[in-house]
């Protein structure tokens, strides 16, 4: 695993933010509209404190038990970043988090939701959380259909501990010129819709989609979050698989 050095990774970083800008601004938006998270998995805790000593305040995680040890190893050197937790979450796995990231992107099931919010009420807290929504149809990605997310809504919006803040999706790995925005285009209607549905208004903000192949696109299209990894950190030694 090739580790960049902190100049090199600044400069990562400073390209991947003059392309948010460059993007924001061709869509008529702020740039300061769209948070830059920094994913971090399978890199070292020391490769994502150095992350955040150049300037990048939100990291994002894969795992649960990564987040987890990654956050305790931070915190020990007084590095506190905006944690998120953007891969797939299971229930039993829950206690292990709660309270530790600032959004978890990822809530996929209802029953998921109710884990969330019985934890954060035991722990007099209340969890941040994207309702993540497969647009694309595709049986390999996780997620509510369009029609599921909207008909959930009322039960999820009556759960206790919860403010829910609007959605996340990953678009398919891009076979043709233009899948991505049809994806990012599909979810940013679906989250027009539903901030008529009932939600708090002061916190369904965040539209979370685009990775480090298709941010710029998910830009145009209204993320307000964007999700790169590989375009800052560098690839990846995935582990071998179980």
């Amino acid at each position: 695993m090739h580790m960049f050095s902190p100049e090199e990774m600044a400069e990562n970083i400073l390209k991947v933010r003059e392309q948010i800008s460059d993007a924001a601004r061709e869509a008529g938006r702020d740039p300061e509209e769209i948070t830059l998270i920094g994913v971090s998995k399978f890199f070292p805790a020391e490769y994502a404190a150095q992350a955040f000593s150049l300037g990048l305040t939100d990291l994002g995680e894969n795992r649960p038990e990564e987040m987890h040890m990654k956050k305790q190893i931070l915190d020990e050197q007084g590095i506190c970043p905006n944690w998120h937790l953007i891969g797939t979450l299971q229930s039993r796995k829950v206690r292990m988090i709660i309270g530790e990231p600032c959004l978890i992107h990822s809530v996929d099931t209802l029953s998921l939701a109710s884990e969330i919010s019985k934890r954060s009420v035991a722990n007099e807290l209340r969890s941040s959380i994207l309702l993540e929504v497969n647009v694309s149809g595709e049986e390999s990605k996780h997620g509510f259909s369009a029609t599921e997310a909207e008909q959930m809504l009322p039960q999820l919006l009556d759960l206790p501990g919860l403010d829910i803040c609007g959605l996340m999706t990953m678009a398919p790995i891009q076979q043709v010129p233009g899948q991505a925005e049809e994806v990012f285009e599909k979810a940013k209607v679906l989250f027009d819709k539903m901030k008529n549905m009932g939600v708090d208004a002061s916190k369904w903000k965040c539209l979370s989609m685009g990775m480090s192949g298709d941010y710029k696109e998910a830009i145009l299209c209204g993320a307000t979050h964007v999700r790169v990894g590989t375009a800052i950190f560098g690839k990846r030694d995935y582990p071998d698989p179980v």
